[in-house]
């Protein structure tokens, strides 16, 4: 019973991912195509410069080395260690969020690069805590694409989520010449630029920055949750008793 309701939960995920915009959707699309015309072009510039240096370091670079991966461990143990990793992060964006908030836009243009590394590092830690090796370059793709998936519209997350649907039964390129960085880059900021303007205003600014950080670690540590649950289910079923019961 609980590997069927499991089982529902990681299919309405799926369909979550695929799904086409809604007039909601629309409707914020363009409201983030305004918001980028109203923040100051020196934090544009700022936040580009930063995912740049960061998307190399994630793919290149040992400073998000987490240990060994978790091989010998049922789901359960996983999760726990998985959910102490989210909360950890969370809170730590959160007291980031703030600070940054009460500093209007110098510091919220500082607040971008680090809110990213936490994030990328909780992702490092979250492969790990479900066995995979975080130095593979297929590995790194694939948080790349968990990114993705947490942070676009639903028109790229759909082509994001077609690319990672049974990822260990395709052949992995051996080179980053096809991964698109532009899309990578305008999408993650086009995603948080709406819910980051409110950081920058007076007053408001640190409550919303703590509360705005908290909640996208938290999305984010969902969406790597359930994409590496995917990668669970295209596995054979562990025995009883192993962590067979997906939850």
């Amino acid at each position: 019973m609980a590997q069927t309701a499991a089982t529902a939960d990681l299919a309405a995920w799926r369909a979550e991912m695929t799904k086409p915009p809604g007039a909601l959707g629309l409707a914020a699309r363009a409201v983030q195509l305004k918001i980028n015309r109203i923040i100051p072009e020196k934090v544009h510039a700022a936040i580009t410069a930063a995912m740049q240096g960061m998307t190399r370091a994630i793919l290149t670079g040992s400073d998000f080395a987490t240990g060994a991966p978790l091989v010998q461990a049922t789901l359960d143990e996983r999760l726990v260690r998985v959910r102490a990793a989210i909360d950890g992060w969370k809170k730590a964006a959160a007291a980031e969020g703030g600070i940054a908030g009460a500093g209007g836009f110098v510091l919220a243009a500082a607040d971008f690069p680090l809110l990213m590394s936490f994030k990328i590092k909780l992702l490092f830690e979250i492969a790990a805590a479900f066995g995979h090796d975080g130095a593979e370059l297929s590995e790194r793709l694939y948080i790349l694409h968990i990114f993705e998936l947490a942070f676009s519209d639903s028109g790229h997350r759909a082509r994001v989520f077609e690319a990672m649907d049974g990822w260990d039964q395709r052949q992995q390129p051996t080179d980053l010449s096809s991964f698109d960085w532009r899309a990578f880059q305008q999408q993650y900021r086009d995603h948080i630029d709406l819910a980051k303007l409110a950081q920058l205003l007076p007053v408001v600014g640190a409550p919303v920055g703590a509360i705005v950080n908290w909640r996208l670690v938290e999305k984010l540590g969902h969406t790597a949750v359930m994409a590496y649950r995917m990668r669970l289910e295209s596995l054979p079923p562990l025995p009883e008793g192993e962590g067979g019961a997906h939850a």
